[in-house]
């Protein structure tokens, strides 16, 4: 490739880590374009010796030519995400369809798609490694997912497709991002904040004075959000923070029609069946299950289903109780959801004698992160230690580097706590590069760690909630699958080439040491005292454990049995709307039901703006198959370091390269059982 630095532009000359501090708005543009121009020639050089292809001499370049256009998109995607800007919002809007474009290309391309046909058929293929040979056959299943089978009218409007889903997809985020923004409690009555604790408290005063308000400032950013609906005492309030935020980017509420969803919805759905067509499958829940491990949307319907079928009974049990509760103690007859999380809150307390608050002061966020930390040393062996020096986006971001017992440098990562404004909302793990090897070269994995947590204040570090601390344990997970893999192939690096349904099961995996006391003592400490967890808070916090798990898990099933009959059996076209599919699912499997207002659909990011459509389930597969997965601990031992080593072994290390079943089973020995996801739901098995 020719020079890379291209007048010193900073998105060109990236070395091992982004130069966050250089990079501005005007540098996007110009670096794409000339990465994809450069992308295209070398392209036209592959093709020419596609009937000759070899790993060394076609699949290799062709797989550093990509990385090398992710690894300069990586940081421009990152930074639209937690420091966004109206002109970096522009420029990324504007490559996002040559971005797509370029995909299609490759994945249209018949002489590529010939080189690797030819290099499988070919003698040198059974002399690759395992490694080696998924990303081949992978890459042949992805060209048939992008096309290149269809005639050149249809290959021209399967990629206006994919152009058009890419645009409306940011756009579907963005709205959820500016409605979330748009709208704020402002408070400046004492006697209004009645219940709320005081980290709520300092946590809204600190927005109010970032805002330049007398009073307390809350928002619809879930530190604020949860908190407000959790324990507030003004119910009139409460009901406000409701429908502003189930309405949120939709045609109700406070913001109606301003960053409505509706249409972008109708017509994401609408293309997406259009593409499940042009391939020859009948609906895009077909297409999704093809890189998942499921066999068919009638085998994940029946899943959910019967999921639902034994959480139901416990739910509406669970329900009538808080009811009861409600009317018994705090008068309240006509239960309503935004008198959910307070009247459940008030009965877990009657009950156990526990509130989230109650521990939030034992989990200071870097006693938090620094007990992770140990909790991983002891499962793999492994010592993380903070680099300073790092240019980094915010002053509240930190970097890490993973490092083995032999010293060997095993990953990277950038972690990011804390709310603020310009951040997209929720909590995510995304990649900057995968691990690969070059000429003898080792290129060591960099991974971006993000979350949403109460930002900290003057006189004291930020205080999680034990909620919070699984986020964070969950998604570190993640990242140890990307960073910790032995994979030297792009393709199959981390969590690339992962089956969907089964990427989730490492996060959801580590969330299991957040309940144990051997974990607990290591990663609780009070702020003040640095005194760990109490026996007797433990266990109050253990009891607590699975209060309200039937109705938590079916407003979990009720997001995926939509999501799976959204893809598979709604017609966008016909005479049902989005909504009243929603209304049938909440009609079939749930015990609560919202008002007629709520459009939880038109912010529901995952599958619209997300990786998860027609995959939404993959939480609950992935948790039948991190629970069996950890139930293997609790018989050996939550620290067991040889079964510790053959859980990094098996499933981290390998990343893509082997099937996530043939993975599970060579870790438990057996096909994954659903056992013990019941037990630790409380739900009999």
């Amino acid at each position: 490739m020719n020079q890379r630095n291209n007048d010193s532009n900073p998105l060109l000359d990236l070395g091992e880590l982004p130069q966050f501090s250089k990079i501005k708005a005007e540098h996007v543009t110009p670096a794409i374009d000339f990465l994809l121009q450069e992308n295209r020639r070398e392209v036209k050089k592959l093709e020419a010796i596609c009937a000759d292809a070899t790993w060394e001499t076609f699949v290799k370049p062709l797989e550093d030519l990509n990385e090398n256009l992710s690894k300069t998109w990586s940081p421009v995607s990152h930074l639209n995400a937690v420091k966004d800007s109206p002109a970096l919002r522009e420029v990324y809007e504007s490559c996002l369809p040559k971005l797509t474009a370029y995909e299609a290309e490759l994945g249209q391309n018949e002489k590529l798609f010939l080189g690797f046909k030819t290099l499988q058929q070919g003698p040198e293929y059974t002399a690759l490694k395992k490694a080696q040979q998924k990303v081949i056959s992978n890459a042949l299943r992805d060209f048939h997912l992008t096309g290149v089978d269809l005639p050149k009218a249809k290959q021209h409007r399967f990629k206006q497709v994919q152009q058009r889903l890419s645009v409306l997809m940011n756009q579907f985020e963005r709205n959820v991002l500016d409605a979330t923004r748009s709208w704020h409690l402002h408070i400046d009555r004492e006697e209004d904040l009645s219940g709320l604790p005081t980290s709520a408290l300092d946590m809204s005063r600190q927005m109010a004075q970032h805002n330049d308000q007398p009073g307390w400032r809350f928002t619809l950013d879930a530190p604020s959000y949860l908190s407000f609906m959790t324990y507030a005492d003004n119910r009139t309030l409460r009901r406000s923070m409701y429908e502003a935020y189930v309405t949120r980017a939709s045609d109700m509420g406070p913001d109606a029609g301003k960053f409505d969803n509706s249409e972008k919805i109708a017509e994401i759905l609408r293309l997406r069946r259009e593409k499940a067509e042009l391939l020859g499958y009948q609906t895009y829940a077909e297409v999704s299950l093809v890189k998942k491990m499921a066999e068919s949307p009638q085998q994940v319907l029946e899943f959910l289903q019967d999921l639902a079928d034994r959480a139901k009974p416990v739910a509406r049990r669970e329900l009538d109780d808080v009811r009861h509760y409600a009317a018994e103690q705090l008068n309240i007859t006509d239960l309503e959801p935004w008198d959910l999380p307070y009247c459940s809150e008030k009965l877990k307390q009657s009950l156990y004698q526990f509130s989230e608050e109650e521990v939030r002061p034992y989990f200071p966020a870097p006693t938090v992160l620094k007990g992770m930390f140990e909790v991983v040393h002891r499962l793999y062996g492994l010592r993380i230690e903070r680099v300073t020096g790092v240019d980094v986006w915010n002053p509240h971001v930190e970097f890490y580097q993973i490092q083995d017992a032999a010293g060997q440098t095993r990953g990277r990562f950038y972690v990011d706590l804390y709310v603020r404004p310009h951040k997209r909302g929720g909590a995510w793990m995304d990649d900057f590069v995968s691990r690969k090897t070059d000429n003898g070269n080792l290129q060591i994995p960099v991974a971006f760690l993000t979350c949403n947590f109460s930002i900290p204040s003057k006189d004291k570090p930020a205080l999680l909630t034990h909620d919070e601390v699984i986020t964070l344990f969950h998604e570190f997970g993640h990242g140890l699958h990307h960073l910790l893999t032995t994979v030297d192939y792009v393709g199959v690096a981390g969590i690339h080439g992962v089956a969907w349904d089964a990427v989730e099961m490492p996060s959801q995996f580590m969330e299991n040491w957040c309940w144990q006391s051997e974990a607990l003592c290591l990663i609780a400490g009070h702020y003040k005292t640095e005194t760990t967890l109490t026996d007797g808070l433990l266990q109050k916090m253990r009891d607590a454990k699975n209060f309200q798990s039937g109705l938590q898990l079916l407003r979990q099933l009720e997001f995926a049995m939509f999501d799976m009959r959204l893809h598979h059996d709604f017609t966008p076209d016909g005479r049902k709307s989005v909504q009243s599919l929603l209304h049938e699912v909440r009609d079939a499997i749930a015990v609560v039901f919202p008002p007629e207002y709520n459009r939880s659909e038109n912010s529901f990011s995952h599958i619209f703006a997300g990786g998860y459509a027609a995959g939404y389930y993959s939480y609950k597969w992935a948790e039948v198959l991190s629970a069996d997965a950890f139930s293997l601990f609790e018989e050996r031992g939550i620290f067991h370091q040889d079964t510790g080593q053959s859980f990094m072994h098996n499933i981290l290390e390998t990343g893509g390269s082997v099937d996530a079943l043939d993975a599970f089973i060579a870790f438990r020995g057996r096909q994954p059982r659903i056992d013990a996801l019941l037990q630790h739901s409380g739900l009999e098995a």
